[in-house]
C-alpha cells in the first residue's frame, strides 16, 4: 500500500470510529449524563447533521486550498473538534461538540477520494478509492469494539480522547507522505451548486437519506436491545460490534461484486427488500439470543451491500466537473439516514415500546427507499448509463 493513500485510510479510520462508536456506549453515556437512551441516541443525529451540513459548504468553501492542505485541514478541525467532546461537560456541550465533530466528515471522503483515484496506478483507481474506505472497515471490524470496550469499561471520554489520537497521526501522515499536487482554484466554486437543480440528484439525495436509515433506526439502540430484550450481558457488546462490522464489511464486498454483473438499479431493489426482510425478523426473534447475533451479521451484510450500487447509481446522475461536491453527497446523504435513523428509532421508544420498535421504523424506512428508487429508475429509463460492469475507476475524474 503507498504511503499516500495509507494516510487517507487512517483519516477513514478515525472519522468510522467517531462516527458508529456512540452507538455502543449509548447506555453508558446516558447514565453518566444523566439522560434517557433515546435523549443519548439524539448524540448520533447531531453528529450526522453535521456531516450533512460541512459537506457540501467545507469543500466549495476551501477551494482556494490545494487538495492536500484541504485534507490537514479538515483533519485538524476532525481533531479539535472531538477533543471537546472529551471535556463537555454536560449533555448540551457534548450535543454540541457532536454536530460540529461531524462537519469536516463528508468533505474529507469527498475530497479524499479523487486524490486517491488521482494518485493511483493505471488501471487501479478503483483499488485506490476503496483502499482509503478501508478506514471504515478496519473502524467497523476493531476501532468501534475497542472503542465501545474502553467506553463501557473505563470511560466514554478516553475513547474519544483516541479518536482524537488518531486524527493528529492522520495530520502527521498527510504532511508526510502525500505528495504535492497541482491544483488551480476556481474563479467561482458556488457555481458547483449548480448541480442541485438537475432532478436526478434530488432523487438519489432522497434514496442515499432514507433507504440505509433502517440500519441506523435498529444499530443506534443495539446495546439496549440485546442486553433488555436478548439478554446477552453488557460484557459481550464489544464482540457484537465486532459481529456488526465483520457482516459490514463482508456485504461491501458482495455489493461490490453483484453491481459489477447488474445493473446498480436491481441490486437497490433487491437489497432494500431483503433489508425489510431483516427488520421484521429481528422484531419477531430478538428474545432469542442466537438469531439476534445471526440477524446482526446479516443485517450488516445487506445494508452495505447496498452503498456500492448506490454510489454509482448517484456518480452517473449527473455529468458536472464539480467532481468533488458530488463525491462528497455520499457521506453526507448516508449521515442524513444515520441522522433520521437514530431520531426516528427512537421515537417509539419515547411513547413507551420496547426495544424491538426501532426495527419496525428501519422496515418502513426501507419501504420508502424502494418507492423512490422505483420512481428514479423509471424517470430514467432512456438514459445511457456505462456498462453495467463499470468500475468506479471509470466515472471518477
Amino acid at each position: 500500500m503507498k504511503k499516500s493513500l495509507f494516510s487517507l485510510a487512517l483519516g477513514g479510520l478515525g472519522i468510522g470510529v467517531t462516527e458508529f462508536s456512540m452507538m455502543g456506549m449509548l447506555p453508558d453515556v446516558a447514565q453518566d449524563l444523566q439522560v434517557s437512551i433515546p435523549e443519548a441516541g439524539y448524540l448520533i443525529s447531531a453528529y450526522a447533521l453535521g456531516v450533512v451540513v460541512g459537506a457540501p459548504l467545507l469543500v466549495v468553501g476551501m477551494n482556494r486550498f490545494s487538495p492536500v492542505k484541504t485534507l490537514v485541514v479538515l483533519m485538524g478541525l476532525f481533531t479539535l473538534f472531538n477533543g471537546l467532546s472529551i471535556i463537555a461537560p454536560d449533555y448540551h456541550l457534548l450535543l454540541l461538540s457532536r454536530f460540529i465533530s461531524g462537519l469536516p466528515h463528508g468533505a474529507f471522503f469527498g475530497v479524499g477520494s479523487v486524490i486517491a483515484s488521482r494518485l493511483a496506478d493505471k488501471g487501479k483507481e478503483a483499488q485506490a478509492v476503496a483502499t482509503m474506505f478501508s478506514g471504515l472497515t478496519v473502524a467497523n471490524l476493531l476501532g468501534v469494539p475497542l472503542g465501545t470496550y474502553i467506553g463501557h469499561h473505563f470511560s466514554w471520554r478516553y475513547t474519544f480522547l483516541l479518536i482524537a489520537l488518531i486524527g493528529l497521526l492522520t495530520m502527521l501522515a498527510l504532511k508526510l507522505w502525500m505528495p504535492r499536487m497541482e491544483y488551480q482554484a476556481k474563479k467561482n466554486p458556488w457555481k458547483d451548486f449548480n448541480i442541485f437543480r438537475n432532478g436526478n440528484v434530488w432523487l438519489m439525495v432522497l434514496i442515499f437519506s432514507v433507504a440505509p436509515g433502517a440500519l441506523f433506526a435498529w444499530i443506534s439502540y443495539i446495546a439496549p436491545l440485546m442486553s433488555e430484550v436478548s439478554g446477552i450481558a453488557d460484557r459481550f457488546l464489544p464482540y457484537i460490534m465486532v459481529l456488526a462490522g465483520l457482516g459490514m464489511f463482508v456485504g461491501n464486498l458482495i455489493g461490490g461484486k453483484l453491481t459489477d454483473t447488474y445493473s446498480p438499479s436491481v441490486i437497490v431493489i433487491t437489497v432494500l427488500v431483503l433489508q425489510i426482510v431483516c427488520m421484521l425478523v429481528i422484531f419477531m426473534t430478538s428474545e432469542n439470543a442466537w438469531l439476534s447475533l445471526l440477524m446482526t451479521f446479516l443485517t450488516g451484510v445487506t445494508t452495505f451491500a447496498l452503498v456500492p450500487s448506490l454510489t454509482l447509481l448517484l456518480l452517473n446522475s449527473v455529468k458536472s466537473d464539480a467532481e468533488m461536491l458530488v463525491a462528497s453527497l455520499g457521506p453526507a446523504c448516508f449521515n442524513i439516514a444515520n441522522a433520521l435513523g437514530a431520531f426516528l428509532g427512537g421515537v417509539p421508544l419515547d411513547q413507551g415500546y420496547g426495544y424491538t420498535a426501532p426495527a419496525l421504523v428501519g422496515a418502513a424506512m426501507a419501504g420508502v427507499g424502494i418507492v423512490i428508487s422505483v420512481f428514479y429508475i423509471q424517470r430514467n429509463k432512456k438514459v445511457n448509463y456505462p456498462d453495467k460492469k463499470a468500475q468506479l475507476a471509470d466515472i471518477l475524474p
